[in-house]
């Protein structure tokens, strides 16, 4: 089934008031337990808010994300499901839970890395 990522931009939460934060962690913890129970949940987290390190093909680290980055990944999920239609429905929930718009994105799929995981879990 095709993966899809699931995200909102760094900042898009800013407008809940910090006195709402706790109900919406439990709305958007709800939803993942939903997606969990589905069987369509892979992964997901939200990313502290800090300047990354970038690593360049050489090697070279600097800091990062640039400042002309008007925006970076604030939150992040992963779903195995058959449609895009099917992704966008549960980017609904996630975005009616946490208040914000998501982006729906189809990762790109990699039968090699996918025959790596089956060998590293012992399926094959």
């Amino acid at each position: 089934m095709p993966r899809y990522l699931i995200s909102f931009d760094d900042g898009a939460m800013d407008h809940i008031p910090a006195g709402e934060i706790p109900e919406v962690a439990k709305a958007a913890h709800a939803v993942l337990q939903e997606a969990v129970d589905a069987g369509v949940f892979v992964f997901g987290g939200g990313l502290e808010r800090q300047r990354a390190g970038v690593v360049a093909a050489d090697g070279v680290v600097s800091d990062g994300p640039y400042p002309e980055t008007k925006e970076v990944i604030g939150g992040l999920t992963i779903v195995d499901v058959p449609s895009r239609e099917e992704a966008l429905s549960w980017a609904g929930k996630i975005a009616a839970a946490c208040r914000c718009a998501q982006e729906v994105r189809e990762l790109m799929p990699d039968p090699e890395l996918e025959e790596m995981l089956h060998r590293a879990d012992g399926r094959s």
